[in-house]
């Protein structure tokens, strides 16, 4: 295991705003402590960079976060919300949400998550996990 600080909070900051930039994450799930990036990405960028720092407007990250990658990686049926396309969902409150994962406890889930649906089975209802896996590895 290793952590690497590779970037400083000044260059996270102009990356972050780059109209070409996407947000995603490399964390993968595995015993031990991962890096906190796996629960913690999504959720910094929405309570950090979008609210508490204003680098980006909500809409603009979600964009950054789904519709734009799915364009991008050509993730047909993906990205947004349409007729057809999987129910791929994200329910949250903008003035909560906050990545709560650290180096000493990355497996802290982020705050202010209400629902999440995948492929249209719902994997966390009222901010409890349920007992659906419906993802699967995208080619």
């Amino acid at each position: 295991m290793g952590i690497y600080h590779h970037m400083c909070e000044e260059d996270v900051r102009a990356v972050i705003v780059h109209p070409t930039q996407m947000v995603g994450s490399d964390g993968l799930p595995a015993p031990g402590k991962p890096h906190p990036r796996l629960w913690g990405t999504f959720p910094r960028v929405l309570g950090r960079y979008c609210r508490e720092l204003g680098l980006l407007s909500l809409e603009e990250a979600v964009r950054k976060m789904s519709g734009k990658t799915a364009e991008t990686f050509g993730l047909r049926g993906r990205g947004l919300l349409r007729p057809g396309y999987h129910a791929d969902v994200c329910v949250f409150d903008s003035a909560q949400v906050a990545d709560a994962a650290t180096y000493d406890d990355p497996a802290q889930p982020p705050r202010g998550i209400v629902h999440v649906i995948c492929n249209g089975l719902p994997t966390m209802l009222d901010g409890e996990r349920t007992r659906h896996r419906p993802g699967r590895w995208l080619n």
